[in-house]
C-alpha cells in the first residue's frame, strides 16, 4: 500500500482524508504539478517549482512549503514508495473553510490542504506509444481563458481524451479559432521542412516544463525551431507531428482526425528529441 503526503503527515493510502468542505472538492479551487521520476530521481523538478509557484501567485494563494521543504517530501515519497520509474502528483488546495462559499476563506485562519503521492509506472521510457505512434483527434477547445495555469479544473480535458477513446484513438487536440492550442494533458507540435512548429506561449496554453527542456535542447541540437499558431490543415500535411508532457515526454503523433501524418509512421525528430531528452535530463535528475 502506497505512503501518501496529506497536510505534514505521512499516511497509508487509506487513512488519508480531506475535509467535504475543501474548496478543491467543491469548486476546483486549487492547483497541481506532476514530476517525473526516472532511475528513482526527480526531473526538472526546479521547473516544477517555479511554475507551482507562478499557479499559486496567479489564484492569490499563498505557498504553503519552502522549495526544501518540497524536495524532501517528494524525495521521502519516492524512497518509502520505491518509485524507479513514474511521478510524483503535487495538489494545493485553498483550504476547507468549514462551509462552501465563493468567497475566498481568510488564508491566515483557513490553511491550504497539501496531498502529494506517487505513481509508479515501470518501463516508462520504453513505452509501446513512443514506438508507433500515437492518434488523435480534434476537438473544440471550450475550456476557461487561462489554460497557462495548471488548475485541477480538468473535467473537459478528461471529456476530450473520452472523445477520442470513443473514437479509436488515444487523445485530442483542442482548436480554437481555426488554431490548435494544445494536446488534452500535453503541448503539441508539427514538423515540416525540418522546422519544429509549435503554438506561442500565451494564455491560450500550459507553459509546460517539458516543452521548454525539449525547446532548449532542440536549439541547441541547431534545430530550427518556429513558435507560432498552426492548424489542422497544416498538421495533417505536415511530415511528422509530436507532444510532449511530463508522462509521455516527446511522443510520436501519426494521425490526425483519421489522416496519416508523413509515411503515418513515427519520423526522425520526435524520436531523436525524446532520446536527446533523457540523455540531458538524467543529467540534473535529483
Amino acid at each position: 500500500m502506497r505512503t501518501v503526503y496529506l497536510n505534514g503527515d505521512y499516511l497509508p493510502e487509506n487513512e488519508a482524508m480531506v475535509s467535504i468542505f475543501d474548496r478543491g472538492f467543491l469548486m476546483a479551487d486549487g492547483v497541481y504539478e506532476v514530476t517525473s521520476v526516472l532511475d528513482g530521481k526527480l526531473i526538472d523538478f526546479a521547473g516544477h517549482m517555479a511554475r507551482l509557484k507562478r499557479s499559486l501567485g496567479e489564484l492569490d494563494m499563498i505557498n504553503p512549503l519552502g522549495d526544501a521543504e518540497w524536495l524532501d517530501i517528494h524525495r521521502q515519497l519516492v524512497r518509502v514508495n520505491e518509485v524507479q520509474s513514474g511521478g510524483v502528483y503535487l495538489q494545493v488546495t485553498r483550504g476547507a473553510p468549514g462551509d462552501r462559499d465563493f468567497v475566498f476563506p481568510d488564508p491566515e485562519t483557513t490553511p491550504a490542504t497539501v496531498v502529494l503521492f506517487t505513481q509508479s509506472k515501470p518501463g516508462l521510457i520504453d513505452s509501446a506509444q513512443a514506438k508507433t505512434g500515437i492518434k488523435v483527434i480534434s476537438v473544440d477547445d471550450i475550456r476557461w481563458g487561462r489554460r497557462d495555469i495548471k488548475t485541477v479544473q480538468l473535467l473537459y480535458p478528461s471529456m476530450a481524451k473520452m472523445m477520442a477513446k470513443a473514437a479509436g484513438c488515444d487523445d485530442a487536440w483542442l482548436v480554437e479559432d481555426g488554431f490548435v492550442t494544445e494536446g488534452s494533458s500535453n503541448n503539441a507540435y508539427i514538423v515540416k521542412d525540418g522546422r519544429i512548429i509549435t503554438r506561442d506561449l500565451s494564455n491560450d496554453i500550459l507553459h509546460g516544463i517539458t516543452r521548454a527542456a525539449v525547446l532548449r535542447f532542440a536549439r541547441e541540437a541547431q534545430m530550427d525551431i518556429e513558435e507560432r499558431p498552426f492548424t489542422i490543415d497544416e498538421a495533417q500535411a505536415a511530415d511528422e507531428a509530436f507532444i510532449t508532457s511530463a508522462t509521455m515526454f516527446v511522443t510520436p503523433v501519426v494521425e490526425i482526425d483519421g489522416a496519416k501524418i508523413g509515411t503515418g509512421t513515427p519520423g526522425t525528430v520526435a524520436p531523436r528529441l525524446r532520446e536527446i531528452y533523457f540523455e540531458e535530463s538524467r543529467k540534473t535528475a535529483i
